[in-house]
């Protein structure tokens, strides 16, 4: 593969992370000592963190809770489609827009797994969560794992890795599968440059259009919602999500795993990614979607809900 196709196929990875931001929705924050609304039937819940940041959370339905994470750059409105199915189905479905991302407050910091992972706690710990089915994709998988060896698995039922990135992205001696540094600078060379085209140009290959028949508008939505999130959050992010190694924790993982992946996926390709992540987590299950690219939640979106539903109640 020649330069410009290796960064095309690096694009193309990364920007299979993604996640929306949409709206601002932050003045409507009620400010109250208990930091978090419970009131039935408010649009716009917010949880606070240990470090103050306000973080917008969709709470849908009754039932045992299942808790979504989106992709790098997205946000909660990236999982509407299997939300809205599993309320209906008798799950409780949470999600939130990470610190700088939609409706989510962008402090200066934060942007680092240990956080992330903190503030998956302060969602959890405020809402009064149990036996909590956490549900990650790409980047997301990264703040699943990180929350469970730091915060232990006390209150968690079983996880879902939705084409992880985990455990390793970055080429190393012992990771030569991985992606070079060299390449992934690259990466936020060209977002830094041209963010629209960069990201534009990635939604076919995320999708895995040339496979899966996606609209252009449904294309359009994702973009946009890559668009919104500023570019210093995709640039921490980016960085940190690529070069932080999992392996160690994914070892000490002790609640039932299902591991989801698109053997077409040129993101988070599946013999890096997903099938190593799977040999070192004790006992997880392995499902590998035909024809799945990265955006498995629109593009396999019947098998997708299914699934959860299963291991939901399982």
């Amino acid at each position: 593969m020649d330069r410009r196709g290796v960064l095309k196929s690096v694009v193309s990875a990364i920007a299979g992370a993604g996640l929306i931001a949409a709206g601002d929705g932050a003045s409507a924050v009620q400010e109250k000592k208990t930091r978090v609304s419970k009131t039935k039937g408010q649009s716009s819940p917010f949880v606070e963190t240990s470090d103050g940041v306000r973080l917008f959370c969709r709470d849908w339905g009754t039932g045992r809770p299942i808790v979504f994470l989106a992709p790098w750059g997205l946000n909660s409105d990236w999982w509407e489609y299997q939300m809205a199915h599993l309320a209906g189905q008798g799950l409780r479905c949470i999600a939130y827009d990470r610190r700088g991302h939609g409706r989510s407050v962008e402090p200066d910091g934060g942007y680092e797994f240990d956080i992330l992972a903190d503030d998956l706690s302060a969602v959890i710990e405020q809402l009064d969560l149990r036996g909590v089915t956490l549900v990650g994709q790409s980047m997301a998988c990264g703040e699943v794992v990180r929350y469970l060896s730091r915060h232990g698995a006390r209150g968690i039922a079983r996880i879902v890795l939705v084409a992880t990135i985990t455990p390793l992205f970055l080429k190393s001696p012992d990771n030569p599968d991985g992606t070079d540094i060299s390449s992934l600078e690259k990466v936020r060379e060209a977002l830094s440059t041209d963010r629209p085209h960069v990201i534009a140009g990635a939604a076919p290959a995320f999708f895995g259009t040339a496979t899966n028949s996606v609209s252009a508008e449904m294309m359009e939505w994702w973009t946009n919602m890559l668009l919104q999130c500023p570019l210093r959050v995709l640039l921490n992010l980016h960085r940190v999500f690529t070069e932080t190694d999992f392996r160690p924790e994914l070892r000490t993982i002790s609640v039932p795993t299902l591991i989801i992946h698109g053997d077409i996926d040129t993101s988070t390709p599946i013999e890096l990614t997903g099938r190593k992540t799977a040999s070192l987590i004790p006992g997880s299950q392995f499902k590998v979607y035909e024809g799945g690219a990265h955006g498995l939640p629109i593009t396999h979106m019947d098998r997708l809900n299914r699934d959860l539903l299963t291991f939901a109640k399982g």
